[in-house]
């Protein structure tokens, strides 16, 4: 498994907090920016991490912003890309089970370190449930078309 990362200047520092997590664990990434605190638009930087998910380059992609919303959004304009902007365990995990999410998103404004790393490992250990949840996540699908 490998991870794409993008933030905006909003959540950067939770982003480079994570980072630390994913390095502790041995989980290999990609930081596809932003590298501070310096103002930068979210769209911008949601775009190389989707697009390494959906080439099949990486796994999964964490995204992080002020609030987690923005860079949810446009994440979500990406074909093949399920986000989720998440703020609990219960969600994070949740997302991956029923909506087969590819890419987690949290705000760096809203959600502390140890809740962020926490919600990572909920997202990265579940397994998409299929079953019931297939139909679902496939009329998602057919609304890209």
């Amino acid at each position: 498994m490998k991870l794409a990362l993008g933030c905006d200047h909003g959540g950067y520092l939770l982003k480079e907090e994570v980072k630390k997590h994913l390095d502790e664990k041995g989980i290999e990434y990609v930081d596809f920016g932003c590298h501070s605190t310096e103002s930068c638009d979210y769209p911008d930087m949601a775009d190389a991490p989707c697009k390494a998910v959906t080439s099949g380059e990486c796994t999964f992609a964490l995204l992080f912003c002020g609030t987690g919303i923005g860079i949810s959004i446009a994440a979500n304009k990406h074909k093949g890309i399920r986000a989720a902007c998440c703020s609990d365990c219960f969600s994070a995990r949740a997302t991956r089970m029923h909506n087969d999410a590819n890419v987690l998103c949290m705000g760096g404004r809203v959600v502390g370190p140890g809740l962020a790393c926490q919600m990572v490992d909920e997202f990265l250990s579940a397994s998409f449930e299929g079953g019931r949840h297939q139909r679902r996540v496939d009329k998602l699908t057919a609304l890209e078309q």
